[in-house]
């Protein structure tokens, strides 16, 4: 799960993370107030769940009150573009009004979990304020990286040894290795999977502030947050996948042209990537599950139906668990709740009750297209997507 930049300080400001101060609103005309209240000079910044804002015009620095409400004014409501937000972008509803501090530097601060290691690792840069995945390209030498134990939390010495790497010193070494604890802290007791600080900043005088904070969490221990999930802005998440959560689908939406449905997420990768090979695109990731209901499998047809790109349906049932008849019945229940569907559905079932779940395709009153192997499936399904009969 994602939240805004000014929740993600919100929860850092809990754990004694130092931020600049500010306040959100989603009124021009609030903007004046607020930037009043912090001393007159501010930066207005859009709130969205992606990162690249500056670049697209969605982070600006007002002189006054009056330029803050002016500014304001512009971001609320802009379709803003980044490198995250893809061409269509992401429509601003709220802006964060923040203080505008001095800036000495711009560093890297982040906490994410390294796989090969099977622990949590900080990362730090000199590199900050720009994109860390082209630092880690073009530049690794230039990342630091700290991994700790996550059940005794990052030792002092490891604290201590990130900030001497990023070569700070004094008050302001002592600063950033108080901030690397306090940013691991609140990443552990959130069950975060993402901490990214980026610019951390140095002042003129030396302090270490969260200039920007993005934080991610695991969506398996929601339950222990309450108050996070409370955050929750579904605004920004892709209405089909928010619908499908609420059947409890695994669903995300991608690129191409060919929905599809299948039962495991190692069975659904398979067909994504054989999609590919017969020279189409997937247009989801769908799991319904191993044990998947008739139910389940009727809101997953309909979520792919509803997907305006999607223009013909792979449907791919290895049935162990889940029988295959079912599956058929609720695909078949969707097409009648739906009406008429004019893009053509390739469906291949094999395993339990296999035989009675192609009776049911075949005494449907819609055209299915029956294919014996997955190959077969997305060779057909590709040409039915390009209009080749």
């Amino acid at each position: 799960m994602k939240i805004h930049e000014y929740q993600a300080k919100e929860i850092l400001r809990r754990f004694g993370v130092p931020t600049p101060r500010g306040e959100v609103t989603d009124a021009a005309a609030e903007a004046a107030r607020i930037c009043e209240e912090l001393g007159g000079r501010c930066v207005v910044k859009a709130q969205i769940h992606a990162g690249g804002r500056g670049k697209g015009g969605g982070v600006k620095l007002a002189a006054s009150p009056a330029e803050a409400t002016e500014l304001a004014g512009e971001i609320l409501g802009m379709q803003l573009i980044t490198p995250q937000t893809g061409a269509e972008g992401q429509l601003v509803r709220k802006v964060l009004i923040e203080e505008a501090v001095d800036i000495a530097s711009e560093l890297y601060l982040g906490i994410t979990l390294d796989r090969q290691l099977g622990k949590p690792v900080v990362m730090a840069s000199a590199a900050g304020g720009m994109a860390i995945e082209e630092v880690a390209a073009e530049n690794p030498d230039a990342i630091v990286r700290q991994p700790y134990d996550p059940h005794l939390g990052i030792q002092p010495f490891e604290a201590r040894s990130v900030a001497r790497r990023l070569g700070l010193s004094g008050k302001t070494a002592k600063q950033a290795t108080r901030f690397v604890t306090l940013l691991v802290k609140a990443h552990q007791e959130t069950d975060a999977t993402l901490s990214e600080i980026n610019p951390l900043l140095i002042t003129g005088d030396g302090d270490v502030l969260a200039l920007d904070a993005k934080m991610n969490f695991d969506s398996n221990a929601l339950f222990r947050h309450p108050d996070i999930v409370e955050m929750r802005d579904f605004d920004e998440e892709e209405p089909l996948e928010v619908e499908a959560s609420k059947h409890g689908l695994n669903y995300i939406k991608l690129d191409g042209t060919i929905g599809c449905m299948v039962n495991g997420a190692g069975l659904a990768m398979a067909t994504m990537d054989i999609i590919k090979l017969y020279g189409s695109e997937p247009a989801n990731f769908l799991d319904v599950g191993g044990s998947a209901s008739q139910e389940a499998v009727q809101s997953a047809f309909q979520i792919l139906i509803s997907d305006r790109s999607v223009n013909a349906v792979l449907i791919n049932i290895f049935g162990g668990i889940a029988r295959t008849d079912r599956i058929a019945a609720g695909v078949v229940a969707a097409l009648e709740e739906l009406g008429e569907v004019a893009i053509p559905v390739v469906v291949r079932l094999e395993g339990t009750n296999v035989e009675r779940g192609r009776e049911i395709l075949e005494e449907a009153d819609f055209d299915f297209i029956v294919a014996a192997t997955m190959a077969e499936a997305a060779e057909k399904v590709v040409a039915a997507s390009k209009g080749v009969a």
